[in-house]
């Protein structure tokens, strides 16, 4: 290997000492510029670098008459590769005051010309924009609101110029979709270019003017922690101060199931009726409540909603045989058909009927040759009204025919009830010649009774056909079974009422997603299914084929190490892409620990935490949330007693 001379290494060591002295003098400007940009052309520029690029400049030409947060420019934030760049200057009081007014008086003399023309509608119209002008104004005046110019500039970079010419258009028909129009900077590319820089400085000045709460549409308040680009605001990422938008049927959701799990007091309740409410209104989700402490009444009514009370005491009865045609897509041909689950829904009346046998003390009595006793009387309770797979068996013969397609021509036959199937049990025990059945029917005509109205049952309130029927289209529904025993009869009516959701709500909504309405079944304080095995049986079930109808189970619970202990109900879990942790007793913290790989800190988060904030984990994503509902919602979310009394005293 050659050694270098000194001569050589003294002239390295100048070409050293220049180019840093060089590099010293350069500002970072210098040192990050391209080598040169082209801006002959008056549609695009030249990025003169290691790599020629492509650049075309934007601004907002025209926006919709309504801004909607976060959809106004989410298309343009999230465009490929583009920079957005938006100037806001507040206009002064005075400005404002006489600018409107000078509308006012503009849109009142095109008022009089309508008028004048006979031209009714036109009238109308400006009438409507002249009482908003006026609203505006008297806002302005009174330091309510606030008006503000705002000028919106955008840079798109390609490789070559078909791409740019390509995403150009793509981005105009984006955009369009929001009625936000986009404009060329034509013969303006440089001085557009140089707006759109982090330099504080708008060259082209095409500004629109915002009122306060418009202005507040434009800021892309959205995280890539966790959360999705559209939804509900559902609460403030603690860590970034950012709000937390959360879409329950969001496309990257694997489900749409939730569970919410947090001590008694932290905020279960309030985080649910706010999700509801939100959901309800902003994005038209149909939500149907399993209330178990009565707690969703006041939201019933707050949104137009019903309530329906189960009582010993309320006229109201839901037949658990209840069953109902849906509408699922053949595997084959990909079109939809109706079916009538004949089988299935004996499967989940026997689990009931097989619930009610058992009692409170879950006897162990009954074992699977009662429940073929009650299974084989529910088959024949559907047969001896002719109703088998075929959907047109369950209508009776008509005029024109059992066939007739003509669904308001039909008239439903009469469902099968606990009552009659017990008069079926009555008739098989006088019959029955096998000793070994013997037991098994007397057993069931002792314990059922009570369930019988004829027999004047206490718990008689499922026995006969329903006398209610689930409105489509009723933005919330509540079942309040608060009034109910709690020991028992809670746990049984939830049981009963998840089947009858699941043919009346659940089975209703189409396979076909673009024909399906997004709908939410919350069940509250679930924790008081967990001892009865069918109950849990079906929850599961539930939670697995929700999804298929386009629906969202919400569990809402309190011990989290009730559901963890009992291996039936884990597969609620692992259904739930949504989990949320309130916060948590110190008993509880550990199971959550090990079951979700917590960290230390956020453990130690769970315990201290104060009410409406907990752990939100969406998919593989997690955020520290804070749930702060409006002072407008607080008049329907609250929960606490107190609080609730000394509103009242108030009123």
């Amino acid at each position: 290997m050659k050694r270098k001379t000194k001569k050589e290494i003294e002239q390295e060591r100048t070409v050293v000492e220049e180019n840093n002295t060089l590099l010293r003098k350069k500002t970072i400007k210098d040192l990050i510029a391209p080598s040169g940009i082209d801006v002959r052309n008056i549609d695009h520029l030249e990025i003169i670098s290691n790599t020629k690029r492509y650049a075309r400049s934007f601004f907002v030409s025209t926006l919709p008459r309504m801004c909607t947060f976060p959809e106004l420019f989410r298309d343009l934030y999230l465009f490929g590769d583009l920079n957005t760049s938006i100037y806001i200057n507040p206009i002064k009081e005075d400005r404002s005051q006489n600018e409107l007014n000078r509308v006012i008086n503009e849109l009142e003399t095109e008022r009089i010309v309508a008028m004048d023309k006979g031209n009714i509608n036109r009238e109308s119209t400006i009438s409507q924009k002249r009482l908003e002008a006026e609203q505006l104004r008297d806002e302005i005046a009174a330091g309510f609101n606030k008006l503000y110019e705002a000028s919106i500039i955008s840079t798109l970079y390609t490789y070559n110029l078909e791409d740019l010419d390509r995403y150009t258009k793509l981005l105009a028909t984006e955009m369009s979709k929001t009625l936000v129009g986009i404009k060329t900077a034509w013969g303006m590319q440089e001085e557009a270019f140089k707006s759109n820089l982090p330099l504080m400085e708008d060259k082209i000045q095409k500004v629109h003017t915002f009122d306060r709460n418009s202005m507040g549409t434009v800021f892309p308040f959205t995280t890539s922690e966790v959360g999705h680009p559209t939804g509900v605001p559902l609460g403030f990422n603690k860590q970034t101060g950012t709000p937390i938008l959360f879409d329950n049927f969001h496309s990257s959701l694997t489900n749409y199931n939730m569970v919410i799990f947090a001590k008694s007091g932290a905020g279960k309740s309030v985080t649910m009726k706010t999700l509801v409410s939100r959901s309800s209104v902003l994005m038209g989700i149909e939500s149907l409540a399993l209330d178990a402490e009565g707690e969703y009444t006041i939201v019933a009514e707050s949104l137009g909603g019903i309530n329906v009370i189960i009582s010993p005491n309320s006229k109201t009865i839901i037949n658990l045989f209840d069953i109902e045609v849906e509408r699922t897509k053949d595997e084959i041909t990909g079109r939809e058909r109706d079916v009538l689950n004949i089988e299935n829904k004996v499967e989940d009346v026997t689990q009931a009927l097989l619930t009610m046998a058992k009692g409170s003390t879950r006897s162990e009595e009954v074992n699977e040759l009662t429940k073929q006793i009650i299974a084989e009387a529910v088959a024949e309770e559907y047969a001896s009204l002719g109703i088998n797979s075929n959907p047109n068996s369950l209508y009776k013969a008509s005029k024109m025919g059992v066939n007739n397609d003509n669904l308001l021509a039909r008239e439903k036959k009469d469902m099968p009830t606990i009552g009659s199937w017990y008069k079926r049990i009555q008739e098989k025990a006088k019959n029955n010649t096998n000793k070994d059945y013997q037991y098994h029917y007397s057993y069931l005509l002792k314990v059922m009774k009570q369930y019988i109205r004829e027999y004047d049952g206490q718990m008689a309130y499922f026995d006969g056909q329903s006398t209610f029927e689930l409105l489509e289209g009723a933005p919330f529904i509540n079942l309040d079974i608060s009034q109910l025993e709690e020991r028992f009869a809670r746990p049984l009516a939830q049981q009963i009422l998840l089947s009858w959701i699941w043919e009346k709500f659940v089975k209703k909504n189409s396979e076909d997603r673009k024909k399906a309405t997004k709908k939410r079944v919350l069940v509250d304080e679930a924790w008081m299914l967990l001892p009865y095995p069918e109950a849990v049986d079906f929850l599961n079930k539930m939670a697995r084929r929700a999804r298929k109808r386009n629906v969202s189970l919400a569990i809402i619970s309190q011990r989290f190490q009730d559901f963890y202990e009992k291996p039936e109900a884990q597969a609620v879990l692992t259904s739930s892409d949504t989990k949320l942790f309130l916060a948590q007793d110190k008993s509880e913290i550990q199971y959550l620990k090990e079951v979700f790989k917590l960290s230390e800190g956020e453990a130690g988060f769970l315990v201290t935490c104060q009410k409406g904030e907990g752990l939100l984990k969406v998919g593989p994503d997690t955020a520290i949330l804070k749930i702060m509902p409006t002072k407008k919602e607080f008049e329907f979310v609250e929960t606490n007693l107190n609080k609730l009394a000394k509103r009242e005293e108030k009123r």
